[in-house]
């Protein structure tokens, strides 16, 4: 593996378990933060593991453009 990929990697896991213990807290906004979390995994995912950040600029306006369409979607139906 290399050197980013296995940072990423591990910063993935951190996220991982941030999330599971979150998702224990009672809070208003614990969903926010929840989501925040996934919005940064799924960045993680595709800029490296899928290789977006070598994509052409339309692709990842239009990863990142779905992504936060997909979280105040989720917000909205949520509150």
């Amino acid at each position: 593996m290399h050197k980013t990929a296995t940072i990423t990697w591990i910063v993935l896991l951190v996220l991982t378990l941030a999330s599971a213990l979150f998702s224990k807290l009672e809070s208003k906004y614990i969903i926010l933060v929840i989501l925040i979390l996934a919005a940064l995994k799924f960045l993680g995912i595709a800029f490296q593991f899928m290789e977006m950040k070598k994509a052409h600029v339309f692709w990842k306006t239009l990863i990142i453009g779905f992504l936060a369409l997909f979280v105040i979607i989720l917000l909205i139906i949520v509150k």
